[in-house]
């Protein structure tokens, strides 16, 4: 069936974006859902087959995209996060890389009946842990910082080291002609090309970023800027040695990502926005183009075969190598277990199979079987063991519902104990000690430091809270501290308190501050004479008997309803001008006296939190 190009790229784009957005709906890892589509709408339904209906340029397209997803993951690899992370990642860059080459050729030699040469092949193209599935994948698991670092740097580097290795092997065991290449010439040629990429990604970042510092460049085309250039230093790099330029532009995202840009967050978003895109048209490419007649190929020994590497040479293979790293047990459990194989395994398998299957190498024609069921088989166990796996060894920063409080106050700090009180994540974050006091004596999470500090950014671990709410007195640094969170918990999450009247010919236009929390008539000031009135937090639970309107009606007339809190301690802030909504087994949490309440109300079942002006 012959379909326009313009048909084909539209329906990749529809497809991949709805499986992104369902799969974030329904918490299912969007590579899953990739990866399916793209079995239906190929080998399943025959809608179309990518390599045909794109032709030369199929290849072209794929290694450009590629080289994007590295060039975005580049940018999110901070050398701060080596801090604590140092000597993990770089046994998992060396160590590993070398005992997994080792084990896994052994294994596919031995276990899966391959020739010698073509286990090399297979064993390099499994180096590659593929940051096209990590990347996702830690996006929707929200690890702790450490354990996701370990994973995003092996992830990201690995994959031009797996794609090196498998062209300098390639060379080794084949030649370009009749007679293999000797070893010594072919690490020299990897040796240069490695250093090539180097010097051409390293010294383009370190120029683009000092035209960015020096205003060479206007705002609207830094991102355009860096994504073409990423793209050129991959070309001029491929023209040393193949595959050179995935290193070239991993290294220049690095490079840019850790010049310390002040339009950095927008270059990522913008980057972030073109990887989303690229991830999924490229699983929808490979998994599409799928041919069920390679799967002929595989025996029992294959199927034994991969068994065997994953669940025995890469945990051992992680396990051995970590040894004396400083890793808890828990860490080398879940990086040994966690190691995806994405699109540059299944492109770099796609150009090395057929081509060692035409010289006649025993074996070759089970590569491509091999590399594309290890594929699909990492994406489903791995996508959806991820999640459990980190909650169930205590490394996943997922605490849903939690909130941020920006700004230590008396007010505040009275918040955090209520909500501590009822077992809800609260952290309250303030660059002066003596307003941190009463969170810190009522037991509750404090940051003492700059919210927007570099510091803030790594040592926050946002996983834990779905909402901010600033409560400082300045309404347009609340304003800041809104925007800057917006990006990672989501508009609708990030409050801050009303801004006086008088305020408003300097207040931040709506586009540019967070949602007014509570009511667009309670202020600070407001919020904090009330708590020296002597106005403290209490909760009424909803019930069937005793609904919502109920609750209302037994408020006190000037009492502000603040938050909801669900059966899971997820919290809810009410937004102004939003009505009120809360279900049988939720809680009201409300502000205000409750010497009313005390009559029409039925008696809590959680502690109140009185004023205490001592707080």
């Amino acid at each position: 069936m012959t379909h326009h190009l313009t048909e084909i790229l539209a329906l990749l784009i529809v497809i991949g974006i709805a499986a992104q957005w369902i799969g974030w709906r329904l918490q299912i890892p969007a590579i899953i859902l990739l990866s399916l589509s793209g079995l239906l709408i190929g080998p399943v339904f025959g809608v179309f087959r990518p390599s045909e209906a794109l032709g030369d340029a199929y290849q072209p397209l794929i290694n450009l995209a590629v080289a994007a997803i590295l060039f975005e993951g580049g940018l999110s690899l901070q050398f701060r996060e080596l801090k604590q992370a140092a000597s993990g990642v770089n046994r998992l860059l060396t160590i590993v890389v070398a005992l997994s080459l080792g084990l896994t050729a052994a294994a596919a030699h031995w276990i899966g009946g391959l020739s010698w040469a073509v286990a090399l092949i297979f064993a390099a193209i499994m180096v590659v842990t593929g940051p096209t599935v990590i990347l996702p994948l830690l996006r929707q698991a929200r690890l702790k910082r450490r354990p996701a670092s370990y994973l995003k740097w092996e992830g990201i580097v690995n994959d031009p080291i797996g794609a090196l290795l498998v062209v300098v092997l390639f060379d080794y065991v084949a030649g370009s002609g009749s007679t293999p290449t000797p070893l010594n010439d072919a690490l020299l040629q990897m040796a240069i090309g490695v250093a090539s990429a180097l010097l051409l990604g390293g010294v383009s970042g370190w120029l683009l970023g000092r035209a960015f510092l020096a205003g060479k460049v206007p705002e609207y085309l830094k991102g355009a800027l860096a994504l073409a250039t990423a793209i050129g230093v991959y070309a001029l790099a491929n023209l040393v040695l193949d595959e050179a330029g995935l290193i070239a532009a991993t290294v220049l995202g690095i490079v840019l990502g850790n010049m310390n840009l002040p339009s950095m967050g927008e270059i990522r978003r913008f980057k972030e926005y073109i990887s989303i895109l690229l991830v999924s048209g490229v699983f929808l490419l490979l998994t599409a183009d799928l041919d069920p007649q390679i799967m002929a190929a595989m025996d029992w020994r294959s199927g034994a075969l991969v068994v065997t590497l994953i669940f025995l040479v890469r945990p051992a293979a992680v396990w051995i190598s970590t040894i004396g790293a400083g890793m808890p047990w828990q860490e080398r459990a879940l990086v040994g277990w966690i190691a995806p194989r994405g699109v540059v395994a299944a492109a770099v398998a796609g150009i090395f199979g057929p081509a060692l299957a035409e010289r006649g190498f025993p074996g070759a024609e089970q590569l491509l079987p091999l590399v594309f069921t290890m594929i699909l088989l990492t994406v489903m166990l791995h996508g959806f063991s991820l999640g459990w796996m980190a909650r169930r060894l205590d490394l996943s920063a997922q605490r849903r519902g939690g909130l941020i409080i920006a700004g230590a106050t008396a007010w505040s700090n009275g918040l955090a104990k209520a909500l501590h009180e009822r077992e809800v994540p609260v952290i309250v974050v303030d660059n002066a000690w003596h307003r941190l006091r009463g969170a810190r004596l009522a037991g509750v999470t404090v940051y003492f430091g700059e919210v927007l500090s570099e510091h803030a950014e790594y040592a926050l671990e946002l996983g834990a809270y779905a909402n901010l709410l600033a409560t400082s007195n300045n309404d347009a640094y609340n304003a800041l501290v809104c925007a800057h969170f917006a990006p990672e918990l989501g508009t609708q999450k990030v409050f801050q308190l009303a801004a006086s009247e008088a305020a408003e010919t300097r207040r931040p236009a709506p586009a540019a501050r967070g949602r007014v929390a509570f009511s667009n008539e309670v202020q600070y000031e407001d919020l904090q004479r009330h708590w020296y009135q002597g106005w403290g937090f209490h909760g009424t639970r909803i019930t069937e008997s005793f609904d919502l309107e109920a609750m209302k009606a037994s408020l006190p007339k000037d009492a502000i309803p603040l938050l909801v809190i669900d059966a899971d301690n997820e919290v809810s802030l009410i937004e102004a001008d939003k009505p009120l909504k809360a279900g049988p087994g939720q809680r009201v949490l409300w502000y205000g006296c409750k010497q009313r309440c005390e009559r029409d109300a039925p008696e809590s079942e959680e502690p109140q939190s009185q004023a205490n002006n001592g707080a």
